[in-house]
């Protein structure tokens, strides 16, 4: 594995780090996030609610709030429609659960994915009907290509309202209230160009309470916004946006509001996770456990079971639900394992000189094929499609790697494809069966053109050197002003000298090992290596190693520990 890493300027670092009052770690982790100035950087260090804009300079929303406004006054009746990821379910749960404090008692409906489809489709739509026509349809996460059902809807007298974030490359439907920012942008909206569609509810609902509280709405002023942030949080860091700018402001915020949850629903889904609150809730915690528990509903069964656990306040229904959504996650794992290893099979038998991949099988669930291709991704260090089974269509998803924008990839093969789109790291992708063969040329074609440096070797980017005395427990406290890491703010990974091994690692589960190092200093660090007991570092010799810092939680104690990535020999070891 080739490990890179591009020195900052040391004068820069000092700088800056004199300049925003932190450390040089620090300094430089911020210059590689291109925050090269005291103002901004000390503002990403210490984002703050007060720094959110005015939600009316987001296009669209002031006329959005007006609708909304009229439906709470002539006691309208609204269904909500949202799609069912965790963005879609976020954003159902949360637009839902404002209007039912405001007085109102909208209906919600999620896509059945196996008989409807994705997203705001005629099918969906007439399940959302038969328990009467509404005035006003919100599509929430889907619905900004969506022509004709808008206009179906349009012609049953039905206002439509979508809020959404995904990319197009239609002209937008006609006829509905659209917020999307990247339909709409406008001068200066770098820091919510890129939420995702819970972001954009959360600013729909501030608008429509500032206008509800500036009118002295009793309602409206009981109302404490942040309290929903749990919900931003979980669906901003879930759906790969980066996690820059307001992002950044929801979920350094929202995952605190998390960790002191008070909806039933969550305590019970974070009860079955083996999550404990007093640890503190980290991205990840959402992108392994929660995440996959709220999706494992959308994909296997119905997924407005994940919506009636958020928005219960009945304690029972809770934990039975959320059972029910971890039984559906194993169910989802066991057929995710079984995929997983077939892809790999096809991968190194048919494609190992693609540099990119398209991998399809009759017998995969189209519903679950989205974590194996990050998998895969990962894995060959390249973008990658996982398409399974749907009638005479091949249907599945894709995810990137940085510096590839698999919408713009895509949309340089859209004559091969029925419908695609989604975000630069994940993308939905359907097409007839027929067309796989010529699609999977050109995919590979057009990765190739766009990177002429051979990339299916591993590389892991280095944030920074440091010795092994310095990884100490006040490292982590500077790095602490950085979380949460996610997109657009990676997790950093250091190469760590000055290490070694004075016993032999512990092998468990025959695929991972835990170790001791030692410092120049004989201080001892412990470490975890996941899947790496195939390639276990010497006892004795100096080492480098590349490493992620985290805590480990174990009888009430936190420590330290290297999440080990990477080693080497070091030169003098290695030249011996």
């Amino acid at each position: 594995m080739r490990w890179n890493y591009t020195p900052v300027h040391a004068a820069s670092v000092a700088d800056l780090a004199r300049a925003a009052g932190t450390t040089p770690v620090v300094a430089e982790l911020l210059l590689r996030n291109g925050l090269a100035e005291p103002g901004p950087a000390a503002r990403f260090l210490a984002p703050t609610l007060a720094t959110l804009g005015d939600p009316f300079l987001l296009a669209n929303l002031d006329a959005a709030v007006e609708r909304l406004l009229r439906a709470l006054r002539g006691k309208e009746r609204v269904t909500v429609l949202g799609d069912y990821d965790v963005d879609g379910v976020c954003s159902t749960t949360v637009l839902v659960s404002l209007l039912r404090r405001l007085g109102l008692a909208p209906r919600y409906v999620v896509p059945r994915r196996a008989e409807e489809g994705y997203g705001l489709s005629r099918t969906s739509i007439d399940r959302a009907l038969e328990a009467g026509k509404p005035d006003l349809f919100i599509a929430l996460d889907c619905g900004t290509n969506s022509g004709e059902e808008v206009a179906y809807l349009r012609a049953l007298g039905v206002d439509v309202l979508i809020v959404d974030h995904h990319r197009s490359t239609e002209a937008p439907a006609a006829g509905a209230l659209l917020i999307n920012p990247h339909v709409n942008p406008v001068a200066g909206d770098d820091a919510w160009r890129f939420l995702c569609t819970v972001g954009l509810v959360f600013k729909l609902a501030h608008g429509l309470l500032k206008k509800l509280r500036a009118a002295g709405d009793p309602g409206a002023l009981a109302i404490v916004l942040r309290d929903y942030l749990d919900l931003v949080a979980m669906g901003t860091i879930a759906d790969l946006v980066p996690l820059t700018g307001e992002n950044r402001i929801f979920a350094r915020h929202g995952l605190k509001v998390l960790a002191e949850t008070r909806r039933p629903g969550l305590t019970a889904l974070m009860g079955v996770s083996g999550l404990k609150s007093d640890q503190g809730i980290v991205p990840s915690d959402i992108s392994f456990r929660l995440g996959p528990r709220i999706n494992a509903s959308g994909r296997l069964a119905d997924a407005s079971l994940s919506v009636d656990l958020l928005l219960s306040e009945d304690a029972p229904f809770c934990d039975a639900t959320a059972r029910q959504l971890d039984t559906l996650n194993r169910e989802r794992q066991d057929i995710e394992r079984g995929i997983t290893e077939r892809a790999e099979r096809y991968v190194e038998e048919h494609f190992l000189e693609s540099r990119g991949l398209v991998l399809f099988d009759d017998d995969w669930h189209p519903g679950v094929v989205g974590i194996v291709a990050g998998r895969i991704s990962r894995k060959y260090n390249r973008p990658a499609i996982v398409l399974g089974n749907e009638g005479v269509m091949a249907k599945g998803s894709g995810r990137g790697l940085s510096g590839f924008n698999l919408v713009e990839i895509l949309g340089a093969c859209a004559h091969c494809l029925d419908s695609w789109g989604g975000h630069p790291m994940a993308v939905g992708v359907s097409l007839e069966k027929s067309r796989l063969e010529e699609f999977r040329a050109m995919f590979d074609e057009v990765i190739r053109r766009g990177r002429s440096d051979d990339m299916t070797e591993p590389g892991l980017e280095l944030s920074g050197w440091v010795e092994g005395v310095d990884v100490t427990e006040h490292l982590m406290a500077d790095l602490e002003s950085m979380q949460p890491f996610g997109m657009g703010n990676p997790e950093p990974v250091f190469g760590v000298r000055g290490v070694r091994l004075r016993n032999r690692p512990d092998v468990f589960k025959e695929l991972h090992f835990r170790f001791a190092a030692e410092d120049d200093g004989g201080r001892r660090i412990s470490g975890v290596a996941w899947k790496m007991a195939d390639r276990l570092p010497p006892v004795g010799p100096a080492l480098e190693v590349a490493v992620q810092l985290n805590w480990n939680y174990y009888n009430g104690r936190r420590t330290l520990q290297l999440e080990l990535l990477d080693w080497r020999l070091a030169p003098a070891a290695a030249g011996t």
